[in-house]
């Protein structure tokens, strides 16, 4: 007879999987919108920072398809260019937005306040850091090799160019997982301040973390956010953090010194036989 008991894993976190732009650097994630508005702007069609947002984390072709498919800026591409948008655009957009990308990762790649320290509490708890990204494995060598002139250098990373299909798909995250030899996926949690990030982890079987204050849910810099009234402030980060949880993520937090405590939640969660 086929034994059908199933033992959950009840140990400790043994890693963290962090997206980057928005999450890990570039507080506010504002290189992709910058590096998309200007290939649309070079094609004489305007794109406003929402729509961009709107696709963020998916892989930038997919997001570049999905653009060009919303309504007002398919109406503005045919008004401009007499036919609708096709796969040949997209191939091209994603040619220009290559090197649009590259022009301003540098000067966007600063690590975030609190995600130093929140790694260094991971360490300590003998836990893995991957990294998994949008990005393709040309952008995301601009932005770790920055990174790691901060002290941020994960153990692993992926892009969508070593997997068949970006976010939501699980691959990255397998991939990541599989480089840092750590199972079950239960002891895994996957940081992230897009909807396709924690959609990622979802699909990976892991814990999911959504970050709001640094990422692309408010969208501003560091400067801008910390210069807004505090009542404004406080009413982003609870407009960002529904947005956040209506996803399904485990947890959603305002930023990085929230992490600890989090970490030691999944935890005790984990010994009382809870999996996600």
């Amino acid at each position: 007879m086929r034994n059908s008991r199933h033992v959950r894993y009840s140990g400790p976190l043994r890693a963290a999987v962090l997206d980057w732009a928005g999450t890990a650097v570039d507080f506010g994630s504002r290189a992709p919108v910058q590096a998309f508005q200007s290939v649309f702007r070079g094609r004489n069609v305007e794109v406003t920072a929402s729509e961009v947002r709107a696709f963020m984390g998916l892989h930038k072709m997919e997001h570049l398809r999905r653009l060009l498919a919303t309504p007002r800026v398919a109406k503005a591409w045919q008004q401009v260019h007499g036919n609708p948008s096709d796969d040949s655009d997209v191939a091209s957009l994603f040619a220009e937005f290559i090197p649009a990308q590259l022009t301003v990762l540098a000067e966007t790649a600063q690590v975030i306040p609190g995600v130093l320290a929140a790694i260094e509490f991971m360490r300590c708890r003998r836990m893995r850091i991957g990294s998994t990204t949008g990005y393709t494995a040309e952008l995301l060598a601009v932005v770790a090799a920055e990174a790691a002139r901060q002290g941020y250098v994960p153990d692993a990373m992926a892009s969508v160019s070593d997997v068949p299909a970006g976010r939501p798909a699980p691959w990255m995250m397998h991939r990541v997982l599989e480089l840092l030899d750590v199972h079950p996926s239960a002891a895994v949690v996957k940081f992230g301040d897009t909807p396709a990030d924690i959609g990622e982890g979802l699909a990976a079987g892991t814990w999911t973390v959504g970050v709001v204050t640094c990422g692309n849910e408010i969208g501003l810099s560091k400067d801008e956010w910390f210069a807004l009234p505090l009542a404004e402030r406080v009413d982003l980060a609870q407009a960002g953090r529904r947005r956040l949880e209506a996803t399904g993520a485990h947890y959603v937090i305002d930023d990085w010194s929230a992490c600890p405590a989090i970490l030691e939640d999944i935890e005790g969660r984990l010994v009382s036989g809870e999996a996600p």
